[in-house]
């Protein structure tokens, strides 16, 4: 059972390495030490937040307005780890508690492809070796890349910081495919940040202001469109 469930996560493996590797890469140039980026995929082990984080360091962002702006943009994973223990029902809460902390949007998804094997035998191994693997490539990617940010060239390192940019935008537009409305989030949130700054705010809190009443919004953007989501 554990065999299958790294089977099942090679192809977040696949997906993962090269965004782990730019992360350590931009981590590192943002002053970060190699056992400092390296230890935040340890602990955070999510790429969006990851990556907002390194952001806001580079612009010299207090901790506490990029916990706060982390823990907004991460505050789904609430709602996928208690989906994700109420369909292993059969598996003690023992088990569960430390494979929801391992949970991202991939291997949520790929959990959610393969729920026979929660009501099998050993289901449980099959769960947490597909969230190990996913979890020791990302770790491995961040270690790798903030190495690698020392011995490749400084124009190459420079000019991977667009894939932080373009990781954004590819997390945004299949959502505005799907719900065109969300562009007006978007844009709402884009608005209150540049206001924000433009009062004399932090950007770190105009990040945080900005992300706030733009997930705000989509509670009355999105409303007629329940039914879709």
């Amino acid at each position: 059972m554990a065999r299958r469930g790294a089977a099942a996560g090679v192809p977040i493996v696949l997906g993962y390495l090269p965004v782990a590797l730019t992360y350590g890469v931009l981590a590192g140039q943002s002053g970060m030490s190699i056992s400092e980026l390296t230890l935040m995929s340890v602990l955070v082990f999510a790429g969006a937040a990851q990556f907002l984080a390194v952001s806001m360091i580079a612009a010299g962002t207090g901790a506490i307005e990029i916990i706060i702006a982390a823990f907004v943009l991460n505050f789904r994973h609430f709602v996928m780890s208690l989906s994700f223990m109420n369909r292993l029902r059969e598996i003690t809460l023992r088990a569960k508690l430390p494979m929801s902390l391992g949970l991202t949007d991939e291997t949520f998804t790929m959990s959610s492809l393969h729920k026979k094997e929660a009501k099998q035998k050993y289901g449980a191994y099959f769960y947490a070796s597909l969230i190990l693997t996913a979890y020791l490539s990302w770790v491995g990617g961040s270690f790798v890349g903030g190495a690698l940010g020392d011995v490749i060239p400084s124009r190459l390192s420079e000019s991977m910081g667009v894939a932080l940019y373009a990781m954004f935008i590819g997390l945004l537009i299949p959502s505005v495919k799907k719900h065109h409305r969300i562009v007006f989030i978007a844009l709402i949130a884009m608005t209150v940040n540049f206001i924000c700054q433009a009062w004399g705010m932090s950007e770190g809190w105009s990040i945080v202001a900005g992300t706030l009443l733009g997930g705000l919004s989509g509670v009355w953007i999105l409303d007629d469109e329940g039914e879709d989501i």
